[in-house]
């Protein structure tokens, strides 16, 4: 008896990308750090609290079928790459350090198909009454 063809077999090659709203991701959330990053001159001097959050995305079905992390890309090497930048250098603006962030990332981690960074900054120097600002990027390889 032959199967239906909703049965049907498929090559053994390597597995179809994940489709476009199906796709995996490593999320960071929150990461805090503490910088000088601002226009202001008084942010220089001072620094404030940013909290930098990630969200990668990638293929993570080999890491885990196989429970291996050398078939993903570690969280813990994600984040400190991101904190190392956020911690090492100035930035006028945030929306310079998400792209920086996005940009090193895509370059450190083969395995990433995209990198959405997410700067708040609480403290952001504004005479109103807010919770504080945010930028969000999405970058993905190629852009």
């Amino acid at each position: 008896m032959s199967r239906p063809a909703r049965w049907s077999t498929r090559s053994r090659g390597p597995p179809p990308a994940p489709e476009p709203d199906r796709v995996d991701r490593i999320l960071i959330h929150r990461l805090a750090v503490f910088a000088r990053h601002g226009v202001l001159p008084e942010e220089e001097v001072l620094g404030q609290r940013f909290y930098l959050s990630l969200e990668a995305r990638l293929d993570l079905r080999e890491a885990g079928r196989r429970d291996d992390i050398a078939a993903t890309v570690s969280y813990a090497d994600l984040a400190s790459l991101a904190h190392r930048i956020a911690t090492e250098r100035r930035f006028r603006l945030i929306e310079a350090l998400a792209e920086t962030i996005a940009q090193e990332a895509l370059a450190a981690f083969p395995a990433l198909a995209g990198l959405t960074v997410r700067i708040d900054k609480p403290g952001a120097p504004v005479p109103l009454v807010l919770d504080g600002v945010a930028v969000e990027i999405t970058r993905t390889r190629g852009d």
